[in-house]
């Protein structure tokens, strides 16, 4: 099916992104890598009248290795988290999730922010930032602030988020002992149950995904 008619604008800022969509409210959606969005369009399960391309702001591009700590941009796709030497390093488990993700296509345009953003109760990335106590940058009109793991899925495709705020980042302290193993549909490589157990030194911690209405 076609989309309804939207208008489109390019974000060239995290700041203007945050003002397009204080602007418009729920008539807006931020677009990434819109592996999730275009097709509820195209079904006409979503009807925005905006869409806010935040794909051209270069901050939110990167992965940045900073003392005990990952910081990977919400715009970073899963091709690049498989491809990047630091996570390989320093946090597997997450380069392990990113492989299971859909197919080649699905991982050179799908992003980390998006899938996280997007909530679907069987999608891969939450039981690994859950396991590996990962915290979400985000940033709206009252400024940014940092969710834990535990607080950001409220719900099916529900989310602590804002109406006009958008995640900038996550941050994945690093993890020498992890591992993440699925049983998937194999049509699309949907958990029908994914786990992720990470070992910090100091215990186990365990994420679930695809068995309740979060993870």
């Amino acid at each position: 099916m076609i989309p309804a008619k939207f208008d489109y604008i390019k974000a060239s800022s995290v700041s203007e992104a945050v003002d397009l969509l204080n602007k418009h409210g729920f008539d807006a959606k931020i677009l990434s890598g819109g592996q999730s969005l275009l097709p509820a369009m195209k079904l006409r399960l979503n009807r925005p009248e905006i869409l806010i391309d935040i794909n051209g702001i270069e901050k939110m591009n990167s992965i940045e290795e900073t003392g005990s700590e990952i910081i990977i941009g919400a715009n970073c796709t899963h091709s690049q988290i498989l491809q990047s030497d630091v996570i390989h390093k320093t946090i597997n488990i997450l380069k392990q999730a990113a492989d299971t993700v859909g197919d080649m296509q699905v991982r050179n345009r799908g992003t980390i922010g998006g899938s996280l953003a997007h909530a679907d109760p069987s999608a891969d990335y939450p039981a690994v930032i859950l396991a590996c106590d990962a915290k979400i940058e985000v940033e709206g009109k009252e400024g940014k602030r940092t969710i834990n793991s535990t607080d950001f899925f409220e719900g099916i495709f529900t989310t602590s988020l804002k109406d006009d705020e958008l995640i900038t980042a996550v941050r994945f302290p690093k993890v020498a002992h992890g591992n993440y193993q699925k049983f998937y549909q194999s049509a699309s490589r949907f958990a029908v149950v994914g786990v992720a157990v990470v070992h910090d030194g100091s215990g186990v911690r365990v994420g679930v995904t695809g068995v309740a209405d979060t993870p």
